[in-house]
């Protein structure tokens, strides 16, 4: 693939940094919101990366939303969270989620909105936002998950564990090829 993917001249559209290939591997990690559905993997992850200085575009069926379980038992009083839409340079990096599994895990900050009023649908409030260190990772479902039930309290999570394996064997890859141990990962709203 010669040509730059779509998601990325997107990406550049918004005023976002894009990592250009210079370096095999260096990948671009971009999850797409396509509605507020909370207890549907109707979002997808795109990761961008040259080899040979050929684009390499895959996708990944994801949840950038929390589950309606989480939605109706928040576990802040200030509410669940909800992921907002920007660049987070440096913000993950390849750890355990919840000390039990390989997964991009936050690092650096990242900007939220809070949802509060447990009515089970994500209701984004620009005046709840905050900025800080959330648990807002990347990780799995199930092993071919259907619905978001419990599996997000407001991370990006990909539905399907072989699709997800090869996710993270990208990360790593990333690292063994350029040592670079942070991702940066942009949320975009779909169009």
């Amino acid at each position: 693939m010669g040509t730059l993917p779509e998601i990325l001249q997107r990406c550049l559209d918004l005023g976002y940094v894009i990592f250009d290939g210079t370096a095999d591997f260096d990948l671009n990690i971009i999850g797409e919101r396509f509605t507020d559905q909370p207890n549907k993997f109707d979002d997808v992850l795109h990761v961008c990366y040259k080899i040979n200085g050929l684009w390499q575009w895959e996708k990944f069926k994801c949840t950038t939303d929390p589950g309606t379980y989480h939605l109706l038992n928040p576990a802040k009083i200030a509410g669940t969270a909800i992921l907002a839409p920007g660049q987070y340079r440096r913000s993950h990096e390849l750890g355990l989620h919840r000390g039990k599994y390989e997964a991009l895990v936050q690092r650096g900050l990242v900007k939220v909105y809070r949802d509060s009023n447990k009515d089970g649908l994500v209701n984004v409030h620009p005046e709840t936002g905050e900025i800080g260190y959330f648990g807002i990772n990347i990780h799995k479902a199930g092993a071919n998950s259907s619905y978001v039930d419990k599996w997000s309290a407001g991370c990006t999570v990909i539905a399907n564990e072989v699709r997800y394996q090869r996710f993270i064997d990208l990360c790593k890859a990333q690292v063994q090829v350029n040592g670079w141990s942070h991702f940066t990962y942009t949320l975009v709203v779909g169009e």
